[in-house]
C-alpha cells in the first residue's frame, strides 16, 4: 500500500464481486446492487468465464444453472484453486440443493429469489468470517480525499464531490487499490463489467473528468503503456 494511503471498509479486501449467472437481466440487477453498495461488481454468463475470471475476484456469487458446466463442478474447481469465498445461488430451495453446493465447496447457499437486503446481509458476514480483521466502515482515505463505499460520497478537503456512477466506481476501484497500477482492461472489466477492446477513449474521458472534478490532474497518475493507479492531490 502506498505512502499515506489508509484503507477502512469493512470489506476492505474483498471490494471485487463476480456474478456467475446465465440470466442476464438478474445478473445485471445484482451487479447493480452491488455496486450501489460499494463493492467492484462484475458478471459472467457461462462456467467457463467463471473459470477464467475468478483469480481476479475476492469473492464469487456462483449461480448453479449454467449452460455449459455443471455449476457444481464450477464451485469445486473454485474452491480447488484456494478458499475464496463461494456463495452459491440455487433456485430450488431444498435441503438436497444447500447439501450439494456446499459438499461442493459452497460456503453459504442462498435461493435465488432472495431479497437484495438479505444478499447483502449474508455477504457481509461471510467476509467478516474470510477477513476478521477488516475495519469497521467503508470509508478510504488518501490524504485530503475521502471516498465512502456506502453512501457513494466523495470529498477533497472536506467539499464534496459530484460524480457520475461511473466516474465514482472508477475511482473506488483504484482507490482500493491504491498501490497498484492497473490496466484498462482490468478497468474496463471491473467498472463496466465486459471486455470490450476499444475501451481506452472511455477510460480516459472518465479519468479526465474525475481528475477536473476533484481539482487536481495528479489524483489519477498515468502509468504509460499500463493503465492508471491512485496517486496524490
Amino acid at each position: 500500500m502506498m505512502h499515506g494511503a489508509t484503507l477502512r471498509t469493512e470489506d476492505a479486501l474483498t471490494v471485487r464481486v463476480l456474478v456467475v449467472e446465465h440470466d442476464a437481466s438478474a445478473a445485471e440487477t445484482r451487479v447493480h446492487h452491488l455496486r450501489r453498495q460499494g463493492y467492484a461488481a462484475s458478471s459472467v454468463e457461462t462456467g467457463a468465464e467463471a473459470l477464467r475470471r475468478q483469480e481476479h475476484s475476492d469473492l464469487v456469487l456462483l449461480g448453479l444453472d449454467l449452460p455449459d458446466i455443471d455449476g457444481l463442478e464450477v464451485c469445486r474447481q473454485i474452491r480447488g484453486a484456494g478458499n475464496k469465498p463461494i456463495i452459491s445461488l440455487t433456485a430450488h430451495d431444498t435441503e438436497l440443493d444447500r447439501v450439494l453446493a456446499l459438499h461442493a465447496g459452497a460456503d453459504d447457499c442462498v435461493v435465488t429469489s432472495c431479497s437484495p437486503r438479505e444478499m447483502t446481509a449474508r455477504i457481509q458476514a461471510l467476509l467478516r468470517r474470510a477477513y476478521p480483521h477488516a475495519g469497521p466502515d467503508h470509508v478510504i482515505s488518501i490524504d485530503q480525499l475521502h471516498i465512502n463505499g456506502r453512501t457513494r460520497e466523495v470529498r477533497v478537503h472536506g467539499v464534496p464531490v459530484t460524480l457520475t456512477a461511473k466516474e465514482f466506481e472508477l475511482l473506488h476501484v483504484l482507490a482500493v487499490n491504491p498501490g497498484n497500477v492497473l490496466s484498462r482492461k482490468e478497468l474496463m472489466s471491473r467498472v463496466w463489467g465486459t471486455d470490450w477492446p476499444d475501451s481506452s477513449r472511455t477510460i480516459d474521458t472518465h479519468v479526465s473528468n474525475l481528475r477536473s472534478k476533484l481539482g487536481a490532474g495528479t489524483w489519477i497518475a498515468t502509468v504509460r503503456g499500463v493503465g492508471y493507479r491512485m496517486g496524490f492531490g
